[in-house]
């Protein structure tokens, strides 16, 4: 496969399990009697009775043998737990030769057969069935061997996979049997029975997977399989950990993966939220790392929150019950498994004589798909309709869109971060009278609110005209400040007069670019502020101020903090939290200073992760475009924050013409936007190769090398060839020479092994073509030490631009 070669970004230093076991088998005459355990040749994987967060109902499981955080990936009797395991019997039966699990169920007072393999249904027919051996192997299979034929395989548990698929294991149809290998969720997180979510191939005979909710209604497809990966799945999960592949034959149809690195131990889950979730197991931290996710948005799953239910991905948990209503089954909530729904407080009151409920509006939804269209010319009628029917339980109305009725409930609601526009609306929710009044707030504070107007007005005459005026201009300064936080941001909206007196009339810059200019100011006294005045920006206030509190909702340590904005018809500025040790380049490249290894790799690994943060933790993938050293600054701690990390979305159509000058240089740009192609957040990727190179060597990368015009620093210089440093330095790498690369300022007091992984790493991220560069997930993780980095290829694009330099 073209993008083999990744895999070594993503190859864990994990060390080989212990020495081999005993005991990998069961048989007729050898079963497996309550907590004793068989464990695989190798100790990889252990097969035994285990009670999920002790919840003294007992499951017979495989799990990883030398992990201390027990991680369950396949479930024999998941629909009918033991009550206990005093008398649980795994065994062979010596009569049909199936494995079976024998002991005390919850649903049955006398003890019987709770699980087994049952053969009967299988082509496959034992010639010796007393004699069969179930083995527990390696790679997580539990196997069921014919007793007179070892090589005949008569069951197996990659034939019916639970909730976790392991590389070996597979998912698909068996064509002679007809079976499906299917991926079937948790109910929640301490019951294993099956949920409401899974994963499974397409019934009509495509390569596309489905997950489905409910056993029937798709909400993610995997795409096509290509020849080389699914259409709609990460280039990371298909060519980084494993090789991937869907295999078709006259047998059989399925997806099924090979490491490429037997030490790495990773594993995809379909989780009980309704993601599949692939994890990556970190020796060093003994922990789990989360590695990717589809859907990747969590509120793209299904009527995950139930039955009038709401997904936001602001809260935690995600799903939420509206104004009115509570879980319908707290426990479970608490387990995170909001299937359940919500259920209402109070009933609504429905007669001929009309009906006393109203409505709340819940802003910024997504139009549920259990609307019925109704005609009616205005929100007052649609309204209407809706009380005048027993079984309605919402509206929406749009000028655009009209009425639509929600009858029976809803359950695939989702709240977004702010309007979207066409995309959005508000939900007005049907609540009793009571109900109603409650969540308003004004069931018993009418007469406190006429005794707090009363004195108000008293004060007010006392005043007199001059304090009115002043009331009424804090009253408007505080009207604006309330429509800047509408969206729930925490911006602040400042005037163009506030930000100019902060600033001094825009007299102390400390910088500028493609977008507009940098000032400092001072705010509220004594906060220190950074205010970005924008240039040539057209757009719209409205649409302005809400991709600002987009952005404003968007916070992580390695981001500079928004603060606030200016937006009116002439002007638009953003206020930033202020970086007293100024920008990247400044720090890196002034004379006379040279920053330590240490600091350099922490900055390297800061921006790594805001980078990482901006690709995939947001709601929306936000792609920089503009990474380099001005772009990056540093806190009092040396801390790097990106800045403008919204300037893209911000300047929409404009963008690519406030970088124009950049064209064609060699500089930061990745070759696919040079070429006017269109760019994703890989070309972000190549950016962040050009700054760690530029970290690394402590100059810039289209300085020239060779001609000893450089600082006194410079002792070595002249006998550096006289090339683009960046293809100088990888052909440096490839031939084992990383200590040349490393800034000579530095007097080699820097760590090896890290320069090497720094190294490699800038080498990765500049490559060619965009599918060869890792994610910024990747960059991070290959930083941290987590993944071993091979050296890649010199890239060929920029041997031959830097000949034509």
């Amino acid at each position: 496969m073209s993008l083999a070669v990744l895999a070594s970004l993503a190859v864990l230093a994990f060390s080989c399990p212990g020495v081999a076991a005993a005991g990998d088998t069961v048989s007729a005459r050898q079963p497996l009697r309550g907590n004793a355990t068989v464990v695989s040749a190798q100790g990889k994987f252990e097969l035994g009775l285990f009670s999920p967060r002790a919840s003294g109902r007992f499951f017979l499981g495989i799990w990883y043998k030398n992990i201390p955080v027990q991680t369950v990936v396949w479930i024999a009797n998941r629909a009918s737990p033991l009550s206990g395991v005093a008398s649980a019997e795994l065994r062979v039966s010596p009569d049909d030769g199936n494995l079976e699990l024998v002991g005390l169920s919850n649903s049955s007072a006398s003890r019987g057969i709770v699980w087994s393999s049952n053969l009967s249904s299988s082509s496959s027919v034992s010639s010796s069935p007393w004699s069969n051996l179930a083995v527990m192997r390696d790679n997580g299979n539990l196997v069921l061997l014919d007793g007179g034929n070892s090589s005949n395989v008569l069951w197996q548990s990659f034939d019916h996979p639970t909730d976790t698929l392991v590389p070996e294991g597979w998912l698909g149809e068996n064509k002679l049997t007809g079976e499906y290998q299917t991926l079937t969720s948790w109910r929640n997180a301490e019951d294993p029975a099956p949920g409401m979510f899974t994963c499974t191939v397409d019934p009509n005979g495509s390569s596309e997977f489905f997950f489905l909710w409910n056993g029937s209604r798709a909400y993610w497809r995997s795409g096509v399989w290509t020849g080389r990966v699914f259409a709609n799945m990460p280039e990371a999960v298909n060519n980084v950990l494993f090789n991937q592949t869907y295999v078709e034959t006259p047998a059989y149809r399925r997806i099924t993966s090979v490491l490429y690195n037997n030490a790495t131990i990773t594993r995809m889950v379909l989780d009980f939220t309704g993601q599949i979730k692939q994890y990556i197991w970190v020796p060093y931290s003994q922990s789990w790392q989360f590695f990717w996710a589809a859907p990747t948005v969590q509120c793209d799953v299904y009527a995950l929150c139930g039955a009038f239910g709401i997904c936001s991905q602001r809260s935690q948990p995600p799903c939420q019950c509206p104004p009115g209503f509570t879980p319908a089954a707290e426990r479970e909530w608490g387990l995170n498994d909001w299937s359940g729904g919500c259920h209402r407080s109070a009933s609504l009151q429905c007669a001929s004589n009309g009906s006393t409920d109203g409505f709340i509006e819940i802003p910024y939804m997504n139009l549920t798909d259990d609307s019925l269209a109704v005609s009616a010319q205005s929100k007052a009628k649609c309204e209407s309709a809706c009380l005048k029917n027993c079984s309605c339980e919402a509206y929406t109305f749009s000028g655009s869109g009209g009425c639509a009725v929600i009858y029976g409930g809803f359950r695939n609601v989702q709240q977004l971060y702010v309007d979207g526009g066409g995309s959005s609306s508000s939900l007005y929710v049907r609540l009793s009278d009571s109900e109603l009044r409650r969540a308003r707030g004004t069931n018993t504070k009418n007469g406190h609110l006429w005794l707090v107007l009363g004195i108000v007005l008293a004060c007010l005459a006392a005043l007199g005209a001059s304090a009115l005026a002043a009331w009424i201009l804090l009253s408007r300064r505080k009207r604006q400040a309330e429509m800047g936080n509408q969206k729930e941001s925490s911006l602040v909206v400042y005037s163009y007069g506030d930000l100019r007196a902060a600033t001094k009339n825009f007299s102390e810059r400390l910088g500028g670019g493609g977008f507009g200019a940098v000032y400092r100011g001072v705010v509220n006294r004594h906060a220190q502020v950074a205010v970005k005045k924008l240039e040539g920006l057209r757009q719209g206030d409205k649409q302005f101020r809400t991709e600002v509190n987009t952005l404003g909702l968007i916070q992580h340590v390695n981001l500079v903090r928004l603060l606030g904005f200016c937006s009116s018809h002439h002007d638009k500025l953003l206020v930033y939290e202020y970086m007293p040790n100024g920008s990247l380049d400044t720090y890196l490249f002034r004379s006379g200073f040279s920053p330590s290894w240490h600091d350099r790799y922490g900055i390297m690994l800061g921006i790594a992760r805001g980078l990482a943060y901006l690709h995939e933790g947001c709601r929306e993938c936000i792609i920089h475009c503009d990474i380099k050293p001005e772009n990056i600054l540093l806190d009092k701690d040396l801390c790097p924050k990106i800045a403008d990390f919204g300037m893209a979305k911000l300047v929409g159509r404009d963008f690519s013409r406030v970088l124009t000058t950049m064209r064609g240089t060699i500089g930061y740009l990745a070759p696919e936007w040079i070429s006017g192609l269109p760019i994703s957040a890989k070309a972000d990727v190549y950016s962040f190769g050009m700054v760690l190179f530029e970290l690394i060597s402590g100059r810039r990368n289209t300085e020239c090398y060779g001609t000893g015009h450089n600082s006194d620093d410079d002792a070595d210089a002249g006998q550096r060839p006289s090339i683009f440093f960046p293809v100088w330095a990888a052909s440096r790498l490839a031939e084992g020479d990383a200590a040349a690369v490393a800034d000579p300022r530095l007097h080699g007091d820097v760590s090896e092994e890290k320069l090497g992984r720094a190294c490699r790493v800038a080498c990765w991220c500049i490559q060619d073509q965009e599918e060869h560069r890792p994610t910024m997930a990747q960059v991070v993780q290959a930083l941290e030490g987590v993944v071993d980095v091979h050296v890649p290829p010199v890239p060929r694009a920029l041997q031959h631009l830097a000949m034509q330099a």
